[in-house]
This record gives C-alpha cells, sequence and structure tokens, in this order.
C-alpha cells in the first residue's frame, strides 16, 4: 500500500525540498502520495507550491492542534522542510521514528561520536544551530566541507537515527550564499533519495 506523507513548511525558505519530493512523486521516483503540506505561516512559499501541483494544504498556527490534523490525513511520515513550530513531546511520540528533519550538520550515529568528512577530517554536527548560523560555523571553525543529515526527529534535540547525510567542499571565496546554493542541491537530492528507501 503506498505511503501517505505530510510535507511540513513555514515562510523561512522558498520550499525547494517540497518541489524536489513534488517533483519525484510525479515521476514515479517516489512511490507515495503526498497527503497535506502543512505551514505555520499564511505567507509560506510551499503553500503556493502545493496550490500548483493540486495537492491540499493547510495552515496550523496551534503546535496542539497538530496530531489530529495530520491523523485527520492518515499520514504515515511526516517531512519537516523549514518547518519552525514548536515539536510537542506527544507529536514526537505520536510518530516516533516517522518524523524526518533535515539538520545543518553532520549528525553522528552515536551521541559521543563524529562524522569523518570526505577528507577524513572531523565534520561538524552544528547542534543547535539553524541554516544561517549553521553555515558561518563551518567558515568560523575552517572546516573543509559543509554538510548536513536527515534524521528521525527525537526527544534528544538535533539527534536521532541518521537515515543520510551529504558533503559540499568549500571553496576559496565561498560566502554563505555560494555555499548553500551547492549544499541546497545536494540536500534536496538527500531528501528524495532518503524518501525512495523508506517509501519501498
Amino acid at each position: 500500500m503506498q505511503k501517505r506523507i505530510a510535507v511540513l513548511v513555514s515562510n523561512a525558505g522558498k520550499g525547494s525540498n517540497l518541489q524536489a519530493i513534488i517533483n519525484a512523486v510525479e515521476k514515479k521516483e517516489i512511490s507515495c502520495k503526498i497527503a497535506v503540506v502543512v505551514s505555520d505561516k499564511e505567507d509560506a512559499y510551499g503553500l503556493v507550491r502545493s496550490k500548483k501541483h493540486n495537492i491540499p494544504s493547510e495552515v496550523n498556527k496551534n503546535k496542539d492542534n497538530l496530531v489530529p490534523l495530520l491523523k485527520k490525513y492518515k499520514v504515515d511520515y511526516v517531512i519537516l522542510t523549514g518547518w519552525k513550530q514548536f515539536m510537542t513531546d506527544g507529536f514526537i511520540d505520536t510518530y516516533k521514528n516517522k518524523i524526518l528533519n533535515l539538520h545543518p550538520g553532520l549528525i553522528p550515529d552515536v551521541i559521543n561520536g563524529v562524522v569523518k568528512n570526505p577528507d577524513g577530517t572531523i565534520g561538524l554536527w552544528n547542534k543547535g544551530k539553524f541554516t544561517d548560523k549553521a553555515l558561518q560555523n563551518f567558515f568560523d571553525q575552517k572546516t573543509t566541507y559543509a554538510g548536513s543529515s536527515i534524521h528521525f526527529l527525537t526527544h534528544e534535540f538535533d539527534f536521532g537515527p541518521v537515515l543520510g547525510r551529504c558533503f559540499e567542499k568549500i571553496k576559496r571565496g565561498d560566502t554563505i550564499d555560494s555555499l548553500y546554493k551547492r549544499l541546497k542541491v545536494k540536500e534536496n537530492k538527500l531528501y528524495v533519495n532518503v524518501l525512495k528507501k523508506l517509501c519501498q
């Protein structure tokens, strides 16, 4: 039976991860149905994308209403793409190992572990840092690679079973914008590949 997913967006970005998932579903690269796109703000561009592709959408401003809303759509997995609303313990418990989150850093497999970059240097976890601060940290720490991880959301902040990672080499003269532009392309592909495996 085809898996049903909910994609949760916000007004923080342009919804490129959502668009990558929509494209892959329409091309039948991912065997799932996008049951609903949910935003915590009315002005999220992801809502424009969902409307263009005739995908049901909802605006959810109260975090306590999120579980009943998703239950209405009978979703199997919840995909976070820039979602900013606080996650309640009840939400995480209801969808244990069903909530996928993209983190702008390299989450280790174990809490005291490390992730190695492709050149063997230690990758940065960026625990507690959101996108811009995480990208700046790659520069501040003079690391050779930036990277992102997709993981299952857990009660442990910015940690949980890792489903995939991507790396992008930092070039001489890079800015946050130039680095993020390249990393974003890899993040889009990463989300698609992770969902392919989950929804097989």
